[in-house]
């Protein structure tokens, strides 16, 4: 069901100053870092299109804001939204997450730039341990060419990939350069992994908004994983998925998509202390399968 209800309004619930007490350890797999220009414009994009973001931070505290809060671990995400900007967000991530205990960075490049695997080859160079590629916002399908060659340069370097194949979310009011219902369907996430056998794969927001499908996918493929990041909040009318405890509990990953939320930081976690998952479950989504996604296990 597509969403039609944007913009959407800010979250006035108070926050709380910790991790909810009683959970597990909780590693991030899903926290954008990019430099603060890059930041008030993207924050400027969601004023006019989506929702309200209650955090702006500055860059440099993103990860400590977290931090300080209780949160033991992160995936730190950038993405290139056009040609030429990838080694800067690169270089920005890995200085931010060097700053942070147990924080991990991505790179990202364009697809289809020039130079794309040597913008790779220094950033893996650097430590980064995975690619983040955003297809509603660079216009490429998960299965062309483009995204292709990305993924060989992953597997070659035994770094993981975090794709937002899901088609949500979109409006008419969102300014895409193609339509994410015309790019990101399930099938081509499908081919993608059909044809790299062994990739480390990632899809956020549980797929939103075709998760029966990709939940199958989590049963044919063994290096597929899928983020919850805004997917369990509630907040995007008419995309509810299913239960978490209809999922295999080893293949998914807590991600909050901090900063660029309209509710308070901990409002997922919130929700998966109140679940009814078991001890172990609850382990694996908010620790423990991060890990195994960045090999680290």
């Amino acid at each position: 069901m597509q969403t039609q209800c944007f913009p959407l309004p800010l979250d006035s619930t108070s926050a709380g100053c910790r991790v909810p007490s009683g959970m597990p350890p909780v590693f991030d797999a899903h926290v954008h870092i990019l430099p603060s220009g890059l930041f008030k414009a993207i924050w400027s994009w969601f004023d006019r299109y989506a929702w309200p973001i209650r955090y702006r931070p500055a860059a440099e505290t993103v990860l400590p804001f977290l931090h300080n809060r209780g949160i033991c671990g992160f995936i730190a995400l950038p993405y290139a939204h056009k040609p030429g900007i990838a080694r800067e967000l690169n270089q920005t991530v890995y200085r931010l997450c060097s700053e942070v205990p147990f924080a991990y960075g991505f790179a990202t490049v364009f697809p289809g730039e020039p130079d794309v695997e040597a913008i790779l080859d220094e950033a893996f160079a650097l430590g980064l341990q995975g690619v983040k590629l955003h297809p509603h916002v660079q216009g490429y399908a998960p299965s062309s060419p483009e995204v292709d060659r990305i993924c060989d340069l992953c597997r070659s370097h035994s770094r993981s990939l975090l794709i937002h194949a899901g088609r949500e979310p979109k409006t008419p009011l969102f300014d895409y350069p193609a339509d994410p219902y015309a790019l990101c369907a399930a099938e081509s996430l499908e081919l993608l992994l059909r044809n790299h056998p062994g990739l480390r794969l990632c899809v956020p927001h549980l797929g939103a908004d075709e998760y029966m499908a990709y939940r199958r996918l989590l049963d044919r493929f063994d290096t597929l994983w899928l983020d919850t990041a805004m997917a369990i909040s509630g907040f995007l009318p008419g995309l509810e998925p299913p239960g978490l405890e209809s999922y295999p509990p080893e293949r998914i990953l807590y991600g909050s998509d901090f900063p660029n939320i309209p509710y308070p930081w901990d409002t997922e976690l919130k929700i998966l202390q109140k679940s009814r998952l078991s001890e172990e479950a609850l382990y694996r989504i908010t620790y423990a399968n991060a890990l195994e996604f960045l090999n680290l296990a």
